[in-house]
């Protein structure tokens, strides 16, 4: 093939580097499964929003009369 076609020839890493590398994971995948890791509860009763909040975020709407005499 000449040197600047579009397809290239493409070669597997060494069986050896392919065990270091998996290796290597393996053992990064067992220091963060030693880990000591903290477990906070979770409350089982989730309070619904009250509805009389969504009301609060719209703007209020009236008329307001102002006696200057």
């Amino acid at each position: 093939m000449s040197r600047g076609s579009l397809t290239r020839e493409y070669r597997m890493l060494p069986p050896f580097i392919i065990d270091q590398i998996r290796r290597r994971e393996e053992e990064e995948r067992r220091k963060v499964d030693e880990q000591p890791r903290l477990e906070l509860p979770l409350d089982a009763y989730i309070p619904r929003p009250d509805p009389r909040r969504e009301d609060d975020d719209t703007p209020k709407r009236g008329i307001v009369i102002l006696d200057l005499g």
